[in-house]
C-alpha cells in the first residue's frame, strides 16, 4: 500500500504504532490506541473545545490517540462544480470514508470515537469502522440527528416539529441556514442512514452530555440501552474566585437562539443600575450593540470574542453570570467553567440548563423570554450578595463533584468499555487501574 500523502497525514493525525498487539488485537489490559474523528466548523465553538480537551485527557492518561480531523473552511477552496455536490458530499464522502479505512488498517485502534461529521467527514467513515470492526463511540454535542438545523429553535421558540412529524416539517421552514434547499440536502443525509441503520447498528455507544438531551434521543429512535450520559469538564481548573465580583457577565455567541436580547431588555427594567459585560461574537453583534445605546444602557458594555484565558479571568471577576438562551443548549461549557471559578449562574429554566443549574442552591432560574421575570431575579440577586455568595459555593461544590478532569475520564472509560463490550472483543470489559480488562455486561 502507498504510503499516505502529506494532506492526508495532516488529517489524519498520523503517529508511529506500537508495537503491543496480542494476536492481531491489542490487550485490554493494556493502555488503548483510539482514533478520534472531529470535523470543526467555520465557526469555532464548544464543540471543538471538547475535542482538544478529551484529546489530551487521553493522553496524559497514557493511551495513545490518533486524531482525522477535517474543517468545513476547505468549501472555502471549493469550485462552483464542488459546491453543487455538496450535498453528495454531505451523505457519503468518498475520500473521508477512504482515508478513516486506511488509518484503520494500518494503526488498528481498540476503538473509535466521533465527536461530529457534518459535513467533510460525512456519515460514510462509521461503515468502513463496521468493516474493520472497530468499535465507535459517538458524541452528541448538538441535536442534528433529529433536527436539519440541530437546534430545536425556529422563529425566536423552541420548535420540535421535525421530532414529531418528520425531518420534512424542516424542509418546509427552510430550517437549516434559512434555506430549503441546503435544508433538504440534510434531511435527505439523516433519511439515507436512518434508513441504512448507520446510527442504530453502526454505533455502539453513544454519549448524551445531559439527561435531558438523552431522553430527547431516546424520543427520536436512537435505543435507550445505547445512550450513556456523560457531560463535558473543565480543564485546567481555573481555582474558585476569592471575591464575590462586581459585574454581572453573559459569554456566548450573540445570535438568536441565545437571546441576548432579552437581556437587555431585562436590564432595561432595572431599577438598581447593575453592571453587565457582554462577551462573545457573532451574526447579532453590531446590532445588539446599536440596540444597547439606543436604550440608553450606559452600564453595559460589549467585548467582543476573548481568548479563554482572558474569559476565565472575567468570570473570576463576576458577581454572577446569566445564561437566557431561549434553545434547549446541550451541555453549555460556559456554566460549568463558571461553576468551576464558583460563579452562580442565572438561567432559562428550559432543557439541560434548568438541568445543570438547580434553583436556589447554585443559581437561580427564571422564565424563557420572560424579561421581567429575568430583570426580578437579577436584581435580587445583586442586592442578596450574601445569598449569592453561597449559591456560588455550592456551585464549586458541584464542579469538584461532576465536572472535573479526573471524573470525566472515570466516566469515559466506562463508555469505553462498555463500548467495546458491545462489539464482542472479548465478551466484555470493565475499566481497572486506568486499561480494560474483562467484564460483565453490555450496552451503555
Amino acid at each position: 500500500m502507498d504510503s499516505p500523502s502529506k494532506d492526508v497525514r495532516n488529517r489524519c493525525g498520523i503517529t508511529k504504532d506500537r508495537d503491543d498487539k496480542l494476536g492481531g488485537r491489542r490487550s485490554l489490559t493494556a493502555q488503548m490506541k483510539i482514533l478520534l474523528v472531529h470535523n470543526s466548523y467555520q465557526q469555532p465553538g464548544g464543540e471543538d473545545v471538547v475535542f482538544s480537551q478529551e484529546r489530551q485527557l487521553l493522553e496524559r492518561a497514557g493511551h495513545q490517540v490518533l486524531t482525522y480531523s477535517r474543517s468545513n473552511w476547505e468549501i472555502a477552496g471549493y469550485s462552483a462544480l464542488k459546491l453543487v455536490a455538496l450535498g453528495g458530499r454531505m451523505m457519503w464522502a468518498r475520500d473521508s470514508r477512504r482515508e478513516i479505512a486506511s488509518l484503520l488498517h494500518r494503526q488498528k485502534p481498540d476503538l473509535v470515537h466521533v465527536h461530529n461529521t457534518f459535513l467533510m467527514v460525512s456519515p460514510s467513515i462509521y461503515s468502513a469502522c463496521s468493516e474493520a470492526d472497530i468499535p465507535v463511540v459517538q458524541t452528541l454535542h448538538n441535536y442534528r440527528l433529529l433536527c436539519p438545523a440541530a437546534t430545536f429553535f425556529r422563529h425566536g421558540g423552541v420548535c420540535e416539529e421535525c421530532l414529531e412529524h418528520g425531518l420534512w416539517r424542516g424542509v418546509l421552514h427552510g430550517c437549516y441556514r434559512d434555506s430549503r434547499a441546503e435544508t433538504s440536502a440534510v434531511a435527505l443525509m439523516l433519511t439515507v442512514h436512518r434508513w441504512l441503520a448507520t446510527w442504530s447498528e453502526m454505533v455502539d455507544c453513544f454519549i448524551a452530555l445531559s439527561e435531558f438531551s438523552r431522553h430527547k434521543f431516546i424520543q427520536g429512535g436512537i435505543p435507550a440501552e445505547k445512550l450513556a450520559v456523560k457531560p463535558n469538564f473543565v480543564y485546567a481548573d481555573p481555582g474558585c474566585r476569592a471575591r464575590s465580583g462586581e459585574y454581572a457577565l453573559f459569554i456566548g455567541r450573540l445570535s438568536p437562539e441565545k437571546r441576548v436580547i432579552t437581556l437587555l431588555a431585562a436590564w432595561q427594567r432595572l431599577q438598581v443600575p447593575i453592571p453587565l459585560r457582554i462577551i462573545g461574537g457573532g451574526p447579532e453583534g453590531e446590532s445588539l450593540e446599536a440596540h444597547a445605546k439606543q436604550m440608553g444602557l450606559s452600564y453595559v458594555r460589549f467585548f467582543g470574542q476573548l481568548p479563554r484565558d482572558e474569559v476565565i479571568t472575567a468570570l473570576r471577576g463576576a458577581r454572577y453570570l446569566v445564561f437566557p438562551s431561549e434553545w434547549y443548549e446541550n451541555f453549555p461549557m460556559t456554566i460549568a467553567e463558571a461553576f468551576a471559578c464558583g460563579v452562580p449562574v442565572i438561567a432559562s429554566r428550559l432543557g439541560a440548563m434548568q438541568e445543570i443549574v438547580e434553583d436556589g442552591r447554585t443559581g437561580l432560574h427564571f422564565k424563557p423570554g420572560d424579561a421581567d421575570d429575568l430583570a426580578a431575579k437579577v436584581e435580587w440577586a445583586w442586592t442578596h450578595p450574601r445569598e449569592m455568595g453561597e449559591m456560588g459555593r455550592e456551585a464549586r461544590t458541584e464542579y469538584e463533584a461532576k465536572y472535573t478532569a479526573e471524573r470525566n475520564y472515570e466516566m469515559l472509560m466506562k463508555i469505553y468499555a462498555k463500548a467495546i463490550a458491545a462489539r464482542g472483543q472479548g465478551a466484555s470489559a470493565e475499566v481497572r487501574d486506568g486499561g480494560i480488562r474483562p467484564a460483565v455486561g453490555r450496552g451503555c
